[in-house]
């Protein structure tokens, strides 16, 4: 069986999102772009991918509310995510773990670290 070296983002932030999209893309991930909470959940639905990386701060759907959605859902359930975000309060942090996040990456943030991160989530 193939290895699934797809990757969804959601990120509202073009700039962020392209500099995400440019690294992991190198690194040889298949990565999908959703600029919004809704976008990403239909990308992820429909790609299946081996991991997601979720703002929190986005609009239509936020990142919390995405990450229900999929932990919610057994056809995305065991899918890993890692938050990259803004929201760096204690409270937030322990939202997204309690949600079901393996990762909770603050920004700023050095984008060698994710990639270590998302390749450390893979290896698992």
């Amino acid at each position: 069986m193939e290895e699934n070296k797809s990757i969804v983002i959601a990120e509202d932030q073009s700039d962020i999102a392209h500099l995400v999209d440019y690294r992991l893309t190198r690194l040889g991930y298949d990565v999908t772009w959703g600029k919004n909470g809704k976008e990403a959940l239909d990308f992820i639905r429909e790609k299946q991918p081996a991991l997601v990386i979720l703002d929190v701060m986005m609009p239509i759907m936020d990142g919390f509310e995405v990450l229900r959605e999929l932990k919610s859902n057994p056809e995305t359930e065991e899918i890993p995510v890692i938050m990259l975000t803004a929201r760096s309060m204690e409270e937030d942090i322990l939202k997204g773990f309690d949600s079901g996040a393996v990762d909770y990456i603050v920004k700023p943030f050095s984008v060698s670290e994710l990639a270590a991160r998302v390749k450390a989530v893979l290896d698992r």
